[in-house]
């Protein structure tokens, strides 16, 4: 069986319009859950739903790799689950009420189109899409139908972020002409890669419609660094500073992109570990910085106003006063209470059965991708281009 998918085929199955779901769920009803891509960040997403208080039970869990299958069946609300390798076993099911998708960006949008037109409402990690093109896809099959999809862009439900965007909309700092994110980590301290029993795991399926190619430890496990299956730090780790940037700012496209991108650290990965970034928006500039070889500042924001600076991370916001030089400033501080992707995932549950629209809806998901896409476009092309791209 081949599993390159056929465009014409895809395109037709992500605008299928979806059924809505019409089971009204009691109070303490238990939703019935699929899970597609079993690796570290689905174990964390998961660990935040469990302590959102809805009760849920997993039952069917999919990835290419055995033992991550047994990782999430050994837990207390997944001892009964099916296991599977092919993912549209999963959302055919038609006991199954929503489906959590992590694996790698090249499967985000095939798996959840499908998802989508089978009826299930679907949380879907970021970024949302691989490709530029896949936008439209994703975008059209969640709105032909009345689905509900989740981004994974928890900023959107973290208290602090929220209130960090109130203030910036409220005009605290004035006029912003420009905002800094930055993202510094490194692996060589924080994730090293462990063994694979290549026996238990199917590698062809994990390729997908990506080109034949040998299984290498480094692609299995930092697949974000390689073309045909993620965008490296843009779509990544960019991509959740500059939804925050869309949603304060209330502007979604840049109108230019400046990228330099060197492999000063990982001479094996194909994206480029050391990034200087700067983008053009109609009102505004947003520049953004990191490598994998420094994770003494992590990584965070500062919105850069004419009465006030804001710095955020996850960890908090601070607001400064422009002008004031004593101990009064900074004249505001708030330290984060909950991790984000609790309150993230409570919301996808509250939405799964009230119907209302979720925190990240795929608009969002779509241009914050998109956005990194752009960045690696000015990357691949000399370093600078204009979007939309001028024929």
């Amino acid at each position: 069986m081949s599993f390159s998918t056929n465009r014409r085929s895809f395109l037709v199955a992500s605008g299928l319009t979806a059924l809505a779901s019409t089971r009204a769920f009691g109070a303490n009803e238990r939703l019935r859950v699929g899970i597609i891509g079993a690796g570290g960040r689905m174990k964390g997403v998961l660990g935040s739903a469990d302590q959102t208080g809805v009760p849920f039970d997993i039952v069917s869990v999919c990835d290419v790799y055995g033992p991550r299958r047994a990782e999430i069946k050994a837990r207390s609300n997944a001892s009964t689950a099916t296991e599977h390798v092919d993912y549209r076993e999963v959302t055919d099911d038609k006991t199954i009420d929503a489906v959590f998708i992590a694996t790698p960006d090249h499967w985000h949008v095939r798996i959840a189109a499908s998802a989508l037109a089978a009826g299930k409402d679907v949380y879907l990690e970021k970024p949302v899409t691989h490709t530029l093109e896949e936008g439209a896809v994703l975008t059209r099959a969640v709105r032909s139908g009345k689905q509900v999809l989740q981004c994974g862009m928890q900023q959107r439900s973290w208290s602090h972020f929220r209130n960090a965007v109130d203030l910036i909309q409220g005009g605290a700092l004035g006029k912003i002409p420009q905002v800094r994110t930055y993202w510094w980590q490194n692996y060589g301290f924080s994730w090293v890669p462990k063994p694979v029993d290549q026996s238990q795991l199917d590698w062809n399926r994990w390729l997908g419609g990506a080109p034949e190619q040998p299984f290498t430890l480094e692609k299995f496990f930092r697949w974000r660094w390689f073309w045909n299956f993620g965008g490296g730090a843009m779509t990544d780790l960019f991509t959740h500073w500059i939804d925050v940037v869309h949603w304060a700012m209330k502007s979604d496209e840049p109108t230019t992109a400046f990228m330099l991108g060197d492999k000063r650290v990982y001479q094996d990965w194909e994206c480029p570990d050391t990034i200087q970034a700067a983008f053009r928006y109609p009102h505004f500039d947003v520049v953004y910085e990191g490598m994998m070889a420094s994770s003494i500042d992590d990584g965070g924001l500062e919105f850069r106003g004419t009465e006030a600076t804001l710095k955020l991370t996850r960890s908090g916001m601070t607001l400064y006063r422009e002008g004031v030089r004593n101990d009064k400033n900074p004249v505001l501080r708030e330290e984060s209470f909950e991790d984000g992707t609790i309150a993230h995932t409570r919301n996808f549950f509250d939405c799964i059965k009230s119907r209302k629209e979720p925190n990240a809806p795929v608009e969002t998901g779509v241009s914050a991708a998109r956005a990194g896409h752009i960045g690696n476009l000015a990357y691949h092309h000399g370093g600078k281009t204009a979007w939309p791209v001028k024929a």
